[in-house]
């Protein structure tokens, strides 16, 4: 018997993907990534983009039609609204909540009784009281030899206007401290290299269990020592923080270990104050700015990555204009900017998208722009300089060159390497670069 499993979304999803997998490898399953050979099919779904749920409705269309042919029973997961689970309950032979993960071997067993289980689980929302975290039991099938997602905790108390995943992933709940650290320390063991802690607000990580666990600040220097005792070398990232929680502690505790990446993505979403205050976010750019001085100031190597939607309800051109002037101040080395798009459940959908497609197109571009030229003049200043990097994989556009990233996940081509390098850290000076990334040459052993 052949599983396949389709993982859509953020890096969360992935997580979710590598814990369904092992339950299933468990049960007897062979995985595969060839669709037409799966008994059992499914997809780790994403409701925050409306781009992501078109496609899950594609695949079901094309899998329902190869029953056919053919016994398949397909399956649906992940970060999913309550109004889209009801549609793929219609749709999918099983729906399931993460948190009924350790059931999925009894879904598909009785795949009929499976489904009736998750209709009525459906019905209740946010507020039930009986929430299992017991999935996070299950040890993850990684993916990748070297690099690993950690789940320290899930679901989102914000509740950003513009955003559905406290609708997805329901309230915030912390994962026990003690099964954390014992993953991390058991992917030290294994020399795993990248290790990402995983949360929709890590830094929050503890708030909705005062003295029973440690704060996220806390738990970074729990991780530090972890790498310290260990005496290997690797990094950890956490994503993704919210400007809310980020306390100067926590970049304190960046500061004072090795292994921990000196490296920050921190979501503004938008550089103005009303824009700020229509959107939710529970802070003001004032306040950014200080998070932005403190890690200037206690991690002056860092790189800062962001968030920004263009074309949110009601924003005007001195609105965007607000934005342009943040990233020009701060200097990003990454920012993600996003098209302002309705998501149902979430509370913005009720208001009027009146900003036409034409128009966040337009802006998008404005801020890319500003982005690109911020980059290339911090990308210059390292023209001649060694760093460290993480060889990831064979590059794609150029024969014989690898891709790697720096510690602060800047992309770098190595223009001549051997792929047995891929998963090392290697020295590389570098030679040349562009807008939002670099060339560079291996550098000998010992000589930097």
């Amino acid at each position: 018997m052949k599983c396949c499993i389709v993982t859509l979304g953020c890096q969360m999803n992935q997580s979710d993907s590598e814990r369904i997998r092992s339950v299933i490898e468990g049960m007897g399953y062979i995985l595969t990534d060839v669709e037409q050979e799966a008994d059992l099919i499914g997809v780790v779904a994403c409701s925050v983009r409306q781009k992501a749920i078109d496609k899950v409705y594609s695949k079901i269309e094309k899998w329902n039609q190869w029953k056919n042919e053919r016994p398949l029973i397909t399956f649906v997961s992940g970060c999913i609204l309550p109004s889209d689970e009801v549609k793929f309950l219609k749709l999918f032979d099983l729906l399931f909540r993460m948190n009924e993960l350790p059931d999925l071997p009894t879904m598909v067993q009785q795949c009929g009784v499976a489904t009736a289980f998750s209709v009525q689980n459906t019905l209740n929302d946010l507020e039930r009281e009986d929430e299992r975290t017991d999935f996070w039991q299950v040890k993850p099938t990684y993916s990748s030899r070297f690099e690993a997602y950690v789940p320290i905790q899930n679901g989102c108390d914000k509740f950003c206007s513009f955003c559905a995943v406290p609708y997805t992933r329901g309230r915030e709940v912390s994962r026990a401290s003690g099964d954390i650290l014992a993953e991390v320390g058991t992917l030290i063991e294994r020399d795993v290299k990248s290790i990402t802690l995983l949360g929709q607000n890590v830094n929050s990580y503890g708030l909705d269990k005062p003295g029973e666990e440690p704060s996220f600040a806390e738990l970074l220097k729990e991780v530090g020592e972890l790498g310290k005792r260990s005496g290997k070398e690797f990094w950890v990232y956490f994503t993704s923080p919210h400007p809310r929680d980020m306390t100067r502690d926590v970049i304190e505790a960046i500061s004072q270990y090795d292994c921990l990446a000196k490296q920050i993505h921190l979501p503004v979403q938008s550089g103005d104050e009303k824009m700020l205050l229509r959107m939710n976010r529970n802070h003001s750019v004032e306040a950014y700015k200080q998070i932005v001085a403190d890690i200037r100031e206690l991690l002056p190597t860092a790189t800062l990555f962001t968030d920004i939607i263009v074309g949110f309800s009601g924003e005007t051109d001195e609105q965007l204009e607000q934005s342009a002037q943040l990233m020009e101040e701060v200097g990003f080395n990454m920012a993600y900017i996003a098209r302002y798009s309705p998501r149902v459940g979430a509370r913005a959908a009720r208001w009027e998208d009146d900003v036409p497609a034409k128009v966040k197109s337009e802006r998008l571009v404005k801020l890319t722009e500003v982005l690109k030229r911020g980059s290339l003049a911090h990308n210059q200043k390292m023209v001649g300089k060694t760093y460290r990097v993480l060889v990831e994989r064979a590059d794609k556009r150029i024969e014989g060159a690898l891709a790697a990233r720096t510690e602060g996940k800047l992309p770098v081509r190595i223009l001549k390497a051997p792929e047995e390098l891929i998963g090392t850290f290697q020295n590389v000076k570098i030679v040349s670069v562009v807008e939002l990334s670099l060339a560079g040459d291996l550098v000998e052993a010992g000589v930097l």
